[in-house]
């Protein structure tokens, strides 16, 4: 057990001293150095921020300035003049520096009263100028002053009204420089002119003001029923003109069914649930959305009560307040998919960084097209270095109150800033091993189930579930998980990697992905059979089964029982309310008796990240992301893979396990590989013994199998990641075999499974 954050310890097994008190840095995250002194030596432990040079800002080119020209913008409190550099565009972001004391065409020393200066101009110490508002000029507009002898143009604030006073420094001619590692994205605001309009059908069951989903441009659409509108009636809706040139996906269903020689495929993901845009008017939100669709004329299954085999709840996050200006609070909640609801723009510095046509085009994207668009666009969220850096300085024996110490005392700009690390008493420039070092050390150290925040997955040995009885071994336990959400986010900004894979529901947690009653079977497998055996039984089964509406757990050796509903333990089960009882225990598991160590992860994480960024990656492509490509030896795999069903006693020796193996060396990359090895045991991670103490559910070994099943029953294989095996069909041939290996490993990985 490691101490706790404020030195209190309880069931200590190893002690590790938090930080003092007065190492813990200020709300600036940490000292100033003096100027001048860009790197400092520090003796103690602490993070320490090192400003940059000078004032710089990010400023956006106007839509109606060429190369060479100038135009005004407000940088903080001033207003400058910059020249707009050659071969820039409109739209693209340019970064300025401005002096710290800017020096005025007179050197600030100007009288109000000098010849050439319009009625009301007044100097300022710092070199520039007020002026007045004249009347009847209103926000946004501009009007002239002159100073000096010279005519300027004003740009009025939006805030500004007559009378108000205005600074301006106008001997600053300010030449604007693309920002160096940055990508040139223009962001016009939505016009008519780059939105497309797309006409549909209203399907029969659609009335006024009900949404449908339909397929439009290679996208899920979500479209509101105007109030007026009758099924069978033509409507408009507008979509982004670049959103409505995305390309689909090569491996579309229509494509695999050709290639394969049928008709079509069917597919479903959780009972039919699909991410949409939602589209509405030019200044619509277009807002994701998840839907499950009813039917196949695109009409929304609205249904508010719980099925098992089709609800799904995404996990809702209300932000409010912290208590302190570093650190943002909220408590989240599952609430019903369809009222999820996620942002798709990006802001940064008050410019839209990215929109939803970028995001909802990026998911559409293969796994190493998206992960080099979220490192670019990361990139572009970052501080640059002459903006300032962090230092972090650490002691190795006490690394991880050393690194908590100083990490919950960053801004969240201190988050995105370049960090260096040093361990204390040791020689060393990080040039990123350092780091690298750092994030694999503290995050083994948090993964540890000895820490006490976090326990195996009875399911799946190779995963991490959280300790709901964290809080009993260190009071300070919240304190921890907001410290490892922050550095899950970092490291996926600074593309680095953890030591520790999470169960399924947490990455969808992360994603705001849905979660259903079938992700029970990952947490505990006899529990969801037990679950859904309720179903089959009628009245007088449910009476006979003496439950109610709690659950019974035990703690360190005490057991408690908690209500899942308000006086849960004076409401027994019957017909009419199993599935509020589902639905209940279902939230328990996947949410409610974890929810003060997930919300600070998530808060933690979010302080990083955008979460409108991680819409485009599924629950599998995080853990890669998160976790990296495992490192995989065929021949171990191979050497403990065992054969049942149609390949029961040939040991692997026949033309549909070459063939597989074959596949699998040859025609798959590492990606493919990994993706294969989370589709069949839930999970990218390979034990550190190797294939041969891969473990099943029941925590015993239980090795990778593979299970020969006949075509006609099975057409594609189909994965038992309770017990790492895979159901392969006997195949024609081998590049059948391969199509069909290959899709449903990938319609896997983004949660859909083939009827």
């Amino acid at each position: 057990m490691f101490k706790n954050f404020r030195g209190k310890t309880k069931k200590v097994k190893k002690q590790e001293p938090a930080a003092p008190a007065a190492a813990k840095p200020p709300s600036s995250g940490g000292q100033q150095p003096p100027a001048g002194h860009a790197a400092m030596v520090h003796s103690g432990p602490g993070v320490n921020s090192i400003p940059g040079a000078g004032n710089v800002f990010r400023v956006t080119i106007p839509f109606n300035v060429t190369p060479g020209s100038d135009f005004q913008v407000f940088a903080g409190d001033r207003l400058v003049r910059v020249r707009c550099p050659p071969h820039s565009t409109p739209g693209q972001i340019l970064q300025i520096t401005l002096p710290s004391t800017p020096n005025g065409a007179n050197g600030g020393n100007s009288n109000s009263s000098g010849a050439g200066n319009s009625p009301g101009v007044e100097p300022v110490p710092n070199g520039g100028y007020t002026v007045p508002i004249p009347g009847g000029v209103q926000g946004g507009q501009q009007f002239s002053v002159t100073i000096n002898g010279r005519q300027l143009m004003v740009s009025c604030p939006t805030n500004g009204r007559e009378g108000m006073r205005v600074q301006i420094f106008p001997g600053i001619d300010i030449a604007g420089n693309p920002q160096n590692q940055r990508r040139e994205r223009p962001r016009p605001p939505p016009t008519p002119n780059n939105m497309q309009m797309f006409e549909v059908v209203v399907p029969n069951g659609v009335t006024g003001g009900q949404p449908f989903a339909l397929m439009a441009a290679g996208q899920r659409i979500l479209v509101t029923c105007p109030p007026n509108a009758i099924p069978g009636q033509r409507i408009r809706f507008p979509l982004p003109i670049n959103l409505s040139q995305n390309k689909k996906n090569d491996w579309s269903r229509k494509e695999v069914a050709q290639r394969l020689g049928i008709d079509e495929i069917s597919l479903k993901y959780d009972g039919g649930w699909a991410r949409t845009i939602r589209v509405g008017d030019v200044n619509g939100d277009f807002k994701f959305q998840w839907v499950r669709q009813n039917g196949e004329e695109g009409a929304v299954d609205m249904n508010a009560r719980f099925d098992a085999k089709t609800s799904a709840y995404v996990r809702n996050i209300e932000f409010t307040k912290g208590d302190e200006h570093r650190h943002i609070a909220g408590k989240i909640s599952l609430v019903p998919a369809t009222e999820s609801l996620v942002d798709s723009r990006i802001m940064s510095d008050g410019v839209e960084l990215v929109g939803y046509a970028d995001i909802a085009s990026a998911q559409t994207k293969s796994f190493d097209e998206k992960v080099s668009w979220f490192q670019e666009t990361c990139s572009d969220l970052s501080v640059e270095w002459n903006q300032g850096h962090m230092r972090m300085n650490v002691r190795r024996e006490f690394l991880l109150g050393d690194s908590v110490s100083g990490v919950m005392g960053l801004s969240q700009k201190d988050l995105r800033k370049v960090w260096r690390l040093e361990f204390i008493g040791e020689e060393g420039i990080d040039a990123g091993g350092l780091t690298r070092e750092w994030y694999q050390l503290i995050t083994e150290e948090l993964f540890n189930p000895e820490s006490g925040l976090w326990i195996f997955s009875q399911t799946n040995q190779m995963c991490m579930q959280i300790n709901p009885a964290s809080g009993l071994i260190n009071e300070e336990h919240l304190v921890y998980f907001r410290f490892l959400g922050r550095i899950m986010g970092k490291a996926l900004f600074d593309r680095q990697l953890v030591a520790g894979h999470m169960v399924r529901h947490l990455y969808k947690h992360i994603l705001g992905w849905p979660v259903t009653f079938d992700d029970l079977k990952l947490i505990d497998e006899d529990v969801h059979k037990n679950m859904m055996d309720l179903l089959d039984l009628d009245e007088d089964g449910l009476e006979e089964s003496y439950l109610d509406f709690t659950v019974t757990e035990s703690v360190m050796g005490i057991v408690e029982t908690i209500d899942l509903i308000p006086n849960g333990e004076d409401t027994d089960l019957a017909l009419d309310n199993l599935p509020e009882y589902l639905e209940a225990y279902m939230k328990y598991k996947l949410v409610g008796n974890v929810q003060p160590q997930l919300t600070e992860i998530l808060l933690g994480f979010f302080d990083v990240i955008p979460e409108p960024l991680m819409t485009i990656f599924d629950f599998q492509e995080l853990e890669l992301l998160m976790c990296g490509l495992p490192t995989i030896s065929i021949e171990d795999w191979k050497k403990h893979t065992l054969y049942t069903g149609e390949f029961d006693g040939t040991h692997g020796n026949n033309q549909w396990c070459q063939w597989f193996w074959e596949i699998v060396e040859d025609d798959f990359d590492d990606e493919t590989k990994a993706r294969l090895l989370q589709f069949v045991t839930g999970t990218s991670g390979v034990p550190s013994g190797g294939f041969a103490v891969l473990q099943g559910n029941d925590g015993n070994v239980r090795k990778f199998t593979v299970h020969g099943v006949n075509a006609d029953t099975c057409l594609y294989p189909h994965a038992h990641t309770c017990f790492n095996r895979i159901d392969l069909p006997c195949a024609a041939n081998k590049e059948e075999l391969h199509e069909r290996l290959k899709f449903s490993v990938q319609m896997a990985s983004t949660g859909f499974g083939i009827e």
